[in-house]
């Protein structure tokens, strides 16, 4: 018994030992490798200086180039609603018909007396030509006829007031009548807005007056419509400062294709100038955000009798950001051209850490990103 107990503790012994030489054997190899222990896998990208466009931003308000409130001319009874709320019209369709019965009535009359009149001037005037009528009879029947062209121009006036039509084309809005009502002169009918192309107007200080001319490119964005830049011009420049703000008032016109724009919104509005500024530019997703200050992780390499065995670290920088453009930030102070920087996943990293750089599946930046959704 006492013989296999010893036989079993050397067994055990020589496995024990075994497994401790390939383990020492492990820690050996990775130890030679002098790979970085906890190492993050990030992306980089290197600081570069890039030409901008030099811009004025403002908040501005979007006003329809042709807008009103489609109202009733004459006292009468609506007949006829023959338009359908939130549709498109042209400049002359029919929107309202007023009770014009009597008035047509009184036409007809008044056209026959025109008929009358018209032929006793014609006579009249022959009979002069014939010296066997009088200058006063000639007279007589020409004023009776321009009486009866004038009476039946003012019936037809009086029904074209009484049949209300799109003065421009443009998208309706909300019906303020119902069939049967009696309107008055002045009461609202349909709100009638032209929405393509539209204004915006906005305005700057007077100091940046000598910048600002018609022609220049304005571009617009908006909460509703988030992902979408649309592109104008300027159409319109205030010859006056006004008084209480010391701003000039300026006026955009912007094409709206598909009427995502409407009269009464609030737009941040970029005017473009011609000359261009040179910053140096880093990815938005580079900025790792705090309340003290913004800062970036520059990719270096380690000291050499670090704990990291000479591999790659990030150090922690504070940096002073500017203007924005697309994917982009401009760095006033905190970077030079060439640092190495770490463009995405910012958040994960602690000044010191180790990294390794793997750019497969670092994302494109752009200028003008266009969102494949859109």
């Amino acid at each position: 018994m006492k013989k296999k107990i010893i036989i079993a503790v050397i067994g055990l012994v020589v496995l024990t030992g075994f497994i401790a030489g390939i383990k020492g054997l492990q820690i050996g190899t990775m130890m030679g490798q002098k790979r970085p222990v906890n190492a993050e896998t990030v992306t980089a990208t290197l600081v570069e200086p890039q030409n901008w466009e030099s811009t004025l931003s403002a908040v501005g308000s979007l006003v329809a180039v042709q807008g009103v409130t489609v109202s009733a001319e004459m006292a009468g009874k609506v007949t006829l609603i023959a338009f359908e709320p939130g549709s498109r019209v042209q400049a002359g369709d029919l929107l309202v018909q007023q009770d014009v019965a009597s008035e047509t009535a009184q036409l007809r009359s008044a056209e026959a007396t025109l008929a009358l009149a018209k032929v006793n001037f014609e006579r009249a005037a022959k009979l002069l030509q014939q010296k066997t009528n009088s200058q006063s009879e000639y007279d007589n029947a020409d004023a009776q006829f321009k009486q009866a062209v004038a009476q039946a121009d003012n019936l037809k006036a009086v029904i074209a007031k009484k049949t209300i039509r799109a003065p421009f084309a443009g998208v309706l809005g909300i019906r303020l009548i119902n069939l049967g009502q009696m309107l008055s002169a002045g009461d609202a009918i349909v709100s009638l807005q032209a929405l393509d192309p539209v204004f915006v107007n906005f305005s700057f200080p007077q100091q940046q007056f000598s910048k600002i001319k018609t022609g220049l490119t304005v571009r617009i964005k908006s909460d509703a419509m988030p992902d979408q830049v649309l592109e104008g011009t300027i159409t319109a420049v205030n010859p006056q400062v006004e008084a209480a703000t010391r701003n000039i008032m300026i006026q955009g016109t912007i094409k709206n294709f598909d009427l995502l724009l409407r009269p009464g919104m609030f737009v941040t509005v970029n005017l473009m100038l011609p000359e261009q500024q040179a910053v140096l530019a880093i990815p938005a997703t580079a900025v790792l955000n705090a309340p003290y200050s913004d800062s970036v992780f520059i990719v270096e390499k380690a000291p050499d009798n670090s704990t990291d065995g000479g591999g790659t670290v990030v150090r922690q920088q504070f940096v002073r950001l500017g203007l924005r453009q697309g994917d982009f930030v401009a760095v006033i102070s905190g970077l030079k051209q060439g640092d190495r920087i770490v463009s995405t996943g910012v958040f994960k990293l602690r000044n010191g850490q180790a990294v390794v750089v793997d750019n497969t599946l670092a994302p494109n930046f752009e200028l003008a990103p266009t969102p494949k959704d859109r």
